[in-house]
């Protein structure tokens, strides 16, 4: 008798195009980090234009008004993705936090209901810790940023707004931009502060910049080639992308690379700085000149340097500036991740590519 052969489970439901199948790793990469700005400009205008997204941000400000604070809940690419909201509510008088989902699982239930809302963020809407959070959750106030209509947490989930990033096959590139641009908007409308005219001056300088950046990635990739660590650092905003870019080039190249805020990167790994190490420095935001300072601090102690900030510096052996056009606080969020994702894929285009195209989901388990 002939086995029942299961057929696949596309990412998001839907089957990769031809060309995608018998792309590589480094082609899909490259691929999906091309694909950012249109993807980004398309939920800037559904979130300005759609009368059902716009009737779901209004669900969410009115949960959010009762006391407490605002939670953001994820993983991953989707933890870095919540901090840029979280930072945005801080910045204006309102608790807020980021918090790891596992944890929260694990360790939070007893403190759950103090908070205001609570908004879960996936990419795929699978993640085991998310599906239970939303099931234990029934009764509180929740909403969930996810890029997969057809899934679980979506199901599950009263209060939704979309990624809209479409299909991810390879590191979260497009589904972090979205997320993160959501998670900004979202934080906006809860504490009634106009976000069109910032997020349209972010997603410009995001799409102005992509090319000049990406075409840098060889001289960038031979700078920090021979690292024994690579260190990113960001302070607010910036964090969430140290954060994601520190994921991205550790799942795609297999090198290690760690992300730091700016104050905890001086208190501690700042002490064993020497050359063998590459540190990534944002230097953007309220905080810049914090970050300029550490990266001298960082070249004093023989390690090499690549800062990335809104004014043109002067390059030298141990200093790989790059200049990135300010953005309305927090979207520097968003702007940050160029620099990582473009040495990224210069790494893999050398080496080969790590990661596996993820063309099918399997069950998604702790």
């Amino acid at each position: 008798m002939q086995e029942k052969q299961e057929m696949p489970r596309w990412v998001g439901g839907v089957e990769p195009a031809r060309e995608l199948l018998t792309a590589t790793g480094t082609q899909i990469l490259e691929i999906e980090c091309r694909e950012q700005p249109e993807r980004l400009r398309r939920l800037l205008e559904a979130y300005a234009g759609d009368a059902g997204i716009q009737a779901e941000l209004k669900k969410f400000r009115e949960l959010a008004a009762k006391t407490g604070p605002v939670l953001f809940i994820g993983m991953g690419a989707s933890y870095c993705s919540s901090i840029s909201g979280s930072i945005l509510l801080q910045s204006h008088g309102r608790p807020s936090f980021t918090v790891d989902a596992g944890e929260w699982l694990h360790y939070a239930s007893s403190i759950w209901d103090d908070a205001a809302l609570s908004v879960l963020l996936t990419t795929s809407g699978e993640s085991a810790e998310l599906v239970e959070l939303l099931k234990r959750g029934e009764h509180r106030a929740l909403g969930l940023i996810c890029n997969n209509p057809a899934s679980t947490c979506w199901s599950l989930a009263k209060n939704r707004l979309p990624i809209l990033a479409g299909p991810e096959y390879g590191n979260a590139t497009k589904t972090y931009t979205n997320a993160t641009a959501a998670a900004i908007i979202l934080a906006s409308e809860i504490v009634s502060l106009p976000w069109q005219e910032e997020a349209e001056r972010a997603a410009e300088v995001f799409a102005a910049q992509l090319d000049p950046i990406f075409a840098m990635r060889g001289k960038l990739e031979e700078f920090c080639r021979g690292a024994a660590n690579i260190e990113v650092i960001g302070r607010g905003a910036a964090y969430g992308g140290a954060f994601m870019s520190a994921l991205c080039i550790r799942e795609m190249s297999g090198v290690r690379a760690a992300a730091h805020t700016g104050a905890g990167f001086r208190h501690g790994p700042n002490l064993d700085v020497d050359v063998t190490h590459v540190a990534i420095i944002f230097a953007l935001g309220r905080a810049a000149d914090l970050g300029v300072k550490l990266g001298q601090e960082c070249n004093r102690r023989g390690g090499k340097v690549v800062l990335v900030s809104s004014e043109k510096r002067d390059a030298t052996e141990n200093l790989f500036p790059v200049k990135i056009a300010a953005v309305p606080e927090p979207w520097e969020g968003i702007t940050s991740l160029l620099v990582p994702q473009a040495l990224t894929l210069a790494m893999v285009e050398r080496t080969g590519c790590r990661l596996k195209p993820r063309f099918q989901y399997g069950v998604m388990e702790q």
